[in-house]
């Protein structure tokens, strides 16, 4: 994922700001490969597994 996604990506289910925070991250292509998204407004955690945000709400996920 690139950070600068962080401009667009809202919380799917209140619209709210997501805040990112970066566990592993390819500087050389520039992107997050590992991490989570979280938002302050629902108190709920979007992961961000190989490269690619998991923006399903929580009960249709498969972790």
């Amino acid at each position: 994922m690139k950070k600068e996604l962080m401009d667009i990506l809202a919380c799917p289910m209140c619209k709210g700001d997501l805040e990112l925070s970066i566990e592993a991250e390819d500087a050389e292509q520039g992107e997050i490969v590992k991490g989570s998204l979280y938002c302050r407004n629902c108190d709920e955690r979007y992961p961000i597994e190989d490269g690619i945000p998991n923006l399903l709400p929580p009960e249709l996920r498969t972790e």
